[in-house]
C-alpha cells in the first residue's frame, strides 16, 4: 500500500474515533460548547501526531488499540493548541484546514473555552485508558510535559516574542522544536511506554528521529508558507511575512531553507537505520513530511 493511501486510511478511522467520541459526551451541560470542541477536532487535518505515534506502535509490535487513548488525547492536545493559535490575541487567524477558526465560527469567548475543555478532555482519556497505572502516569507527565511550559506552550510563547525580531538560527531551532517538534517527540514516546520491555537505544533512537522529523516538518511548513497558496494550505498564505516571524526562508533564503530541510531529513534516516525493526512505514512517513505540499 502506498504511503498516501494508509495515511487516508488511518485518517478516515481515526475520524470516526473522534466522531465517536464525541457522540459519547452529554449535551446536558453546553451544547455550543461541546459543538465547538467537535467542531474543532473533527475539522480535517492530516491527523500527523496521532499516525505517528500509531506506525511506531506497529514497528515495535505493539496493538494500535492500546494506545488509542493516547492517539485521541494528543490529538485533542494539537486541536486546542490550534484553536488558542488562531485567536486574535496570538496569530489571529480566520482560516483553518479550509474552513473558519473556531473563535470565527463561533466566537471567541466560546473558542477560549473549547481550548480549555479540549486539555481537560485529552487528561481524561489518558486516565480512563485500558492499561496499567505504570504507563497511565507516564503518558500523563508526558503529555504534560510537552504540551506545557516545557513544551508547545514554552515554543508559542517564544515565537510570539519573537515577532518583528530577527532571531538567529539556533533560537529559531529552539522554538520550533518546542512548539512543533514537542508533540511529535511525545507521540513516540507514548508509544514506546506501551512497551515497558522496550530498550532504552531504541526508545533514545525513535526520540530523536521524531526530534528531527518536527524541525524537518517546520522548516517545510516555513517554506510553504512562502511558495504555496492558500487554497491548498487551508489557512492564509504568507502569515508569517504579515506578522514579521523569523523564518528559515528568512534566514536562510528559499533554496538554503530547502538544503537545511533535506539534511535535517537525511539526519532523521540516519537515526531510523540503528533501529532494530522494519522501519520502512516510518521512512516513508518522513518523505512525506519533507515532500508534503500542504
Amino acid at each position: 500500500m502506498q504511503f498516501k493511501d494508509s495515511l487516508a486510511n488511518f485518517n478516515i478511522s481515526f475520524t470516526q474515533q473522534v466522531q465517536d467520541l464525541f457522540d459519547q459526551q452529554p449535551e446536558s451541560v453546553s451544547p455550543k460548547l461541546l459543538s465547538a470542541m467537535r467542531y474543532s477536532v473533527e475539522n480535517g487535518g492530516k491527523r500527523i501526531r496521532p499516525y505517528l505515534m500509531a506506525l511506531i506502535a506497529e514497528t515495535i509490535g505493539v496493538n494500535s488499540d492500546k494506545i488509542l487513548p493516547a492517539a485521541l488525547a494528543l490529538e485533542c492536545i494539537h486541536s486546542y493548541s490550534l484553536v488558542h493559535d488562531d485567536l486574535p490575541a496570538m496569530d489571529d487567524d480566520s482560516l483553518r484546514r479550509g474552513k473558519p477558526t473556531c473563535h470565527i465560527q463561533f466566537d471567541e469567548a466560546t473558542a477560549i473555552l473549547a481550548g480549555d475543555a479540549l486539555q481537560a478532555l485529552a487528561f481524561s482519556l489518558i486516565s480512563n485508558a485500558d492499561i496499567s497505572d505504570n504507563v497511565k502516569v507516564y503518558w500523563t507527565q508526558c503529555l504534560a510535559k510537552h504540551s506545557g511550559y516545557l513544551g508547545m506552550c514554552g515554543g508559542q510563547s517564544l515565537d510570539l516574542i519573537a515577532e518583528n525580531e530577527q532571531v538567529d538560527l539556533a533560537q529559531l531551532e529552539k522554538i520550533h522544536s518546542l512548539k512543533t517538534g514537542a508533540l511529535l517527540k511525545c507521540a513516540a514516546n507514548m508509544a514506546c511506554a506501551a512497551k515497558p520491555e522496550l530498550k532504552l537505544s531504541t526508545y533514545q533512537k525513535f526520540d530523536r528521529f521524531t526530534a528531527l522529523i518536527g524541525l524537518a516538518f517546520q522548516i517545510q511548513d516555513d517554506i510553504l508558507d512562502v511558495v504555496s497558496t492558500t487554497e491548498l494550505l487551508g489557512k492564509p498564505q504568507g502569515s508569517d511575512e504579515k506578522l514579521a516571524k523569523s523564518t528559515y526562508p528568512s534566514l536562510l533564503g528559499l533554496e538554503g531553507a530547502k538544503q537545511k530541510a533535506q539534511q535535517v531529513y537525511q539526519s532523521a534516516l540516519e537515526q531510523l537505520a540503528e533501529v532494530p525493526y522494519n522501519t520502512d512505514s516510518l521512512a516513508a512517513f518522513a518523505e512525506f513530511i519533507i515532500n508534503r505540499k500542504y
